[in-house]
């Protein structure tokens, strides 16, 4: 229970902080334009370090949770690269650990 309390503060978190400043970049510009927040991505070498870092997170992250769902016979992963790319990483990746220990609580319950 205590990992689950962790990953969903983790997760809202991740969608509070992202968000916040996904809002203030669509202030600024007067709407969410996704070619300047790419741009802006790699404006220089630091953005652009953290930008590859958090990409190829994304996609370790996508590949492991398909094959770790399949292998646990978890429903609804569909949802979780939606969730990845289209609020963050920072969100999708802890609630989808807040899932798969509740997953695994039932099945240990049903055991």
């Amino acid at each position: 229970m205590k990992k689950q309390i962790i990953y969903g503060v983790l997760a809202v978190l991740g969608i509070t902080l992202t968000w916040y400043h996904n809002i203030q970049f669509a202030l600024e510009h007067g709407s969410f334009a996704l070619d300047q927040f790419i741009a802006d991505c790699f404006v220089n070498h630091a953005a652009s370090s953290i930008t590859w870092d958090v990409t190829i997170a994304a996609i370790a992250f996508l590949t492991w949770s398909n094959i770790e769902s399949k292998r646990l016979q978890m429903k609804g992963w569909i949802a979780i690269p939606f969730l990845t790319l289209g609020i963050a990483l920072a969100f999708a990746l802890p609630l989808y650990l807040l899932l798969r220990e509740r997953h695994l609580a039932r099945q240990k319950a049903t055991v």
